[in-house]
């Protein structure tokens, strides 16, 4: 028997299931797993449904998950202010620079050239962490952009006496360490530290903007290609203009504003006597007030059991809001148990759904459980900007696949 409490998003997920007998048996057309998992994928969320029926008329197969009767859905829309629409189409802007100066870049270091492209590598390595790095940038920024919103929500919540918690993704801890690492640990009681989702764009232009010169070169048959060029030390050699365009860039980007992330709006907004934070985070920049009674930006160190004293600070109504991370978003229960203190209603803002399905899923039955006072209000945010409905239709296409694959019928994926 195979037991698992999370459920199904990709064929891979019951590739392990060997004793099914879903391959190598009279019962499925498949003589071995790879060719199950290859049949499965070009057939799509309608083969995955198919599947999960005839296993369930063998009485192979049962799924199982928490009834969201009585659970509400409210989507709160944040529409971008005037100043916000100008950082975005600055940000937007300059991304069409780096895209342009990209393809200069790759002509210059001859990775490609007039004719067609002369290392096939090199250029989908270019391309893959411009893109990448976009992806995640857009994604960060909307999410801090939406967060004025979700701030104004949640002071609403606790006039009406409501708990709010909020879900998220990303921490920014990596760009956090990186930039405090540029600081003295004697500086640490008095920031002054930009720590933005603006530094993803600018460690991508030092770190994976293409720049090492390429040289020409004919094999055996006479078809050009380019390899790296590197000094008689073995150090790569730089191409002028690549690394030219490259501080240009950079220069430009220092000039933009700065958003801060998510989190750390929530933070400096209510403080940490408010919010709960249960992250995978070990430190965190919060708001001091010193003795003068000015407001000092200061690192602050999280000990192994901060998320579990963290957690226990809300569930028993110390702190009225709690965010959490996919480091907090399974085995744990921010629900209105009838065992503890805080009974209150929760209102589940999914602020930033990330690219899993199974993960924002697990993370909405944080607060939806058994033995509960009342179900939770889930609040999805969007923008009202193309680029931030797409990360949440990400998410709903992948719910077809959660639910086609678990429960033999796509439209079941977030319904329980």
């Amino acid at each position: 028997v195979y037991v698992s409490a999370t459920g199904a998003t990709a064929v891979e997920n019951l590739a392990y299931a060997q004793r099914l007998g879903i391959w190598g048996s009279e019962d499925f057309p498949f003589a071995n797993r790879a060719e199950f998992v290859a049949a499965i994928e070009d057939g799509g969320v309608a083969a995955m449904e198919v599947l999960a029926r005839d296993l369930k008329s063998l009485g192979l197969y049962a799924a199982r998950s928490l009834s969201y009767d009585g659970v509400e859905y409210d989507l709160l829309e944040h529409a971008l202010t005037e100043e916000q629409i100008r950082i975005y189409n600055a940000y937007a802007d300059a991304f069409q620079v780096i895209h342009n100066n990209l393809t200069a870049a790759l002509e210059a270091t001859n990775i490609t050239n007039e004719a067609g492209t002369l290392n096939r590598d090199a250029k989908s390595a270019a391309r893959s962490a411009f893109e990448s790095t976009k992806q995640r940038f857009f994604s960060h920024l909307i999410t801090s952009m939406m967060t004025p919103t979700l701030i104004g929500a949640i002071e609403k919540d606790r006039v009406r006496g409501h708990s709010a918690v909020v879900q998220i993704v990303s921490t920014g801890e990596a760009l956090m360490e990186r930039r405090l690492a540029e600081i003295p640990t004697e500086e640490w009681s008095d920031l002054h530290v930009d720590v933005t989702p603006r530094e993803y764009v600018g460690g991508y232009l030092m770190h994976s903007f293409p720049t090492q010169l390429f040289e020409e070169y004919s094999d055996a048959e006479g078809n050009v290609y380019s390899r790296p060029v590197h000094d008689e030390d073995g150090n790569p050699v730089q191409c002028r203009e690549a690394v030219r365009r490259r501080d240009e860039m950079v220069e430009k980007l220092a000039s933009l504003p700065p958003v801060g992330s998510a989190l750390d709006q929530i933070i400096h907004h209510f403080g940490t006597d408010t919010v709960a934070e249960v992250t995978g985070r070990s430190r965190r920049i919060v708001k001091k007030t010193g003795r003068d009674g000015i407001d000092r930006l200061a690192v602050e160190n999280r000990p192994g059991s901060a998320n579990l004293a963290e957690t226990q600070s809300f569930m028993d109504d110390d702190k009225r809001v709690l965010i959490f991370s996919d480091a907090g978003g399974t085995g744990r229960s921010y629900h209105a148990d009838l065992g503890v203190r805080n009974q209150r209603l929760r209102k589940h803002y999914l602020l930033e759904a990330g690219w899993r399905a199974d993960n924002a899923i697990q993370g909405l039955g944080r607060t939806h459980r058994t033995n509960q006072k009342q179900p939770p209000l889930f609040r999805p945010m969007a923008a009202n900007v193309k680029a931030g409905k797409r990360f949440l239709s990400t998410i709903a296409r992948r719910l077809d696949t959660l639910g086609a694959i678990t429960r033999g019928q796509r439209q079941t994926g977030g319904a329980g």
